[in-house]
């Protein structure tokens, strides 16, 4: 199910859309240099990693980002810099970002600017890629067919808190991510799948 899709480990995505679409690529383990449109979400180690970029980046490869990851321009990529709720087109690709930040934690600061991203796809509708982020009113508000949604805790919604934002937005599908390395454990997807409404689709991908 959602075979387009791949979680490589923790938050690290592959989207085949035709055009091939990573986010916070990490812990990559074969260089496929395939990536037309690398997201970034953050400059935490475990979601900007020039490392992995380094593997699935090719010459053409655009870089989109917030415009406080001031070490997107080291990958000699074409870089693109986005605030929160922006719309914006690449590669013929539809994105829009969302606020990403914890309420009460310190890790995320909502004054940071980090985002998570929506992508509009023709076929599969609109993915929801939510980034390092609490449950807040925006990301409340997303309208999607398909949610990555944080599950691991400590740095993020844990993943009952995860399913409640699923059970608010409604998707189609939802899939927890940002657990079983970094953060959280391998049991935090069962426990999502088991706090989510059954109207919804939940996809284990880690």
């Amino acid at each position: 199910m959602l075979d387009f899709i791949t979680i490589n480990t923790h938050s690290s995505i592959r989207i085949d859309e035709g055009i091939i679409i990573y986010c916070d690529p990490f812990r990559i383990t074969e260089e496929k240099h395939d990536a037309d449109i690398i997201l970034i979400t953050h400059s935490h180690f475990d979601h900007f990693s020039p490392e992995d970029i380094s593997k699935v980046m090719k010459p053409d490869t655009v870089i989109v980002c917030p415009k406080s990851v001031k070490e997107a321009d080291d990958t000699g990529l074409d870089v693109i810099r986005v605030s929160t709720d922006e719309v914006l087109e690449v590669k013929g690709i539809k994105l829009e970002t969302v606020p990403a930040y914890n309420k009460l934690k310190p890790f995320h600061p909502k004054s940071n600017g980090w985002v998570g991203y929506i992508i509009s796809s023709p076929e599969h509708g609109r993915i929801y890629i939510a980034g390092d982020t609490d449950m807040t009113d925006e990301n409340s508000r997303v309208k999607c067919d398909i949610a990555m949604l944080p599950a691991g805790g400590t740095y993020t919604m844990n993943a009952r808190k995860a399913a409640d934002l699923a059970n608010t937005i409604c998707p189609k599908y939802a899939i927890p991510i940002h657990y079983g390395s970094v953060a959280g454990s391998p049991e935090d997807g069962e426990v999502f799948r088991n706090a989510v409404n059954s109207g919804i689709d939940v996809v284990i991908k880690i």
